[in-house]
């Protein structure tokens, strides 16, 4: 009887054991970044909703992170030690890391991916972006408002929809403010790279530009703004406070929390699913920036307006007529571009005199 009961406890405290293991056991979450999260832009903000989770749900996750990853074969180098080591959740946050995320996924159907900007999408792959475009045409209405020289350079960083979505949508803006005002646009071929970026804003200065709008993650342009007397810029994907109150007089914020912690919600209550978000003001997945002194009340006021109008769905950044730059015709007064032409937007609008790189 002795043995009995012995063998009985001992059955009983191993299985208490086992179950305080499966208790304890995290979800493992992984994020691959393109930039250094000291880059205090897009992978800043990333990094922030990398630490929204861990405040969320405590001892149930565990998060890692692998910064300036190449966008190259190096990156599926790096989900694939994430997916080996117990990954559960990998968030692969830049547009070219979009094949690598689909080959990966392949080899680890029992994985989640989650890749930002992209397109492509499996059963165990989803996607996500924000609507950067209804941002920029807020800042383009302050810059079309507050340029004197009537010229506004934009630091692009690579001719994908995506970029070439947000210098339409800034330059229609500020033209329907200003009809004389010009863009002139530097593509730096990257997505963070200090020394370009402070070369491409010293460009752009050269050529008359006084206000200066950027698809890069640094702050090397806003460092290279101060040096010059009226210059101005806008915070991109983070705020950029520190260079307040000038040259910085407003920015626009990818604000990435909310949406990780719902996906990481769905994993934990085994609801997750492979889907497409595209969220914007409305949502609150693009924020506009404390709008400094430096903007005159009416352009705050003005400005503020378009935010809301968008927000409320009354105001289209991209509502017709518009052209495309070799003066054909794209949308017809009152009509408004579809999500389809806009995912894949490759031409700029009538009055823009730049070129599009191949």
């Amino acid at each position: 009887m002795n043995l009995i009961k012995t063998l009985l406890a001992g059955a009983a405290v191993a299985t208490g054991l086992a179950g305080a293991a499966v208790a304890e056991e995290k979800l493992k979450i992984g994020f691959i970044y393109v930039g250094p999260t000291g880059d205090f832009g897009w992978t800043h903000e990333h990094d922030i909703g990398r630490k929204a989770i861990e405040a969320q749900f405590g001892d149930k996750v565990e998060t890692t992170y692998v910064e300036s990853v190449p966008e190259s074969a190096d990156s599926e180098r790096v989900m694939t030690q994430m997916a080996l080591s117990g990954h559960k959740l990998i968030f692969a946050t830049s547009f070219n890391y979009m094949d690598h995320v689909m080959n990966v996924a392949k080899k680890f159907p029992d994985v989640k991916f989650e890749h930002a900007t992209g397109f492509k999408r499996d059963a165990n792959v989803s996607t996500y972006s924000a609507r950067f475009y209804e941002g920029r045409a807020v800042i383009g209405h302050i810059a079309g408002h507050m340029t004197k020289t009537n010229t506004i350079g934009y630091i692009a960083s690579y001719p994908i929809p995506e970029v070439i979505r947000g210098i339409n949508s800034a330059y229609l803006a500020a033209k329907a403010v200003n009809p004389e005002v010009k863009f002139k646009v530097v593509w730096a071929f990257t997505w963070f790279d200090p020394g370009k970026e402070a070369d491409a804003a010293n460009a752009l200065i050269e050529q008359g530009a006084d206000v200066i709008m950027q698809h890069t993650d640094s702050t090397a342009p806003m460092s290279e703004m101060k040096k010059h007397e009226g210059i101005i810029g806008f915070g991109q994907a983070s705020d950029m406070a520190q260079f307040s109150p000038e040259p910085r007089v407003s920015s626009i914020i990818d604000n990435w929390s909310p949406y990780y912690i719902a996906r990481t919600q769905a994993m934990l209550d085994g609801t997750w699913e492979s889907t497409d978000t595209w969220d914007g003001i409305k949502q609150g997945m693009v924020k506009i920036g404390e709008m400094s002194d430096k903007i005159p009340a009416d352009v705050k006021a003005s400005a503020q307006a378009l935010a809301d109008q968008i927000a409320a769905g009354e105001v289209h950044p991209f509502t017709g007529p518009i052209n495309k730059q070799d003066g054909s015709a794209w949308l017809a007064a009152g009509e408004t571009a579809d999500d389809g032409t806009l995912a894949g937007m490759d031409f700029y609008v009538e009055g823009i005199e730049a070129e599009i790189p191949n």
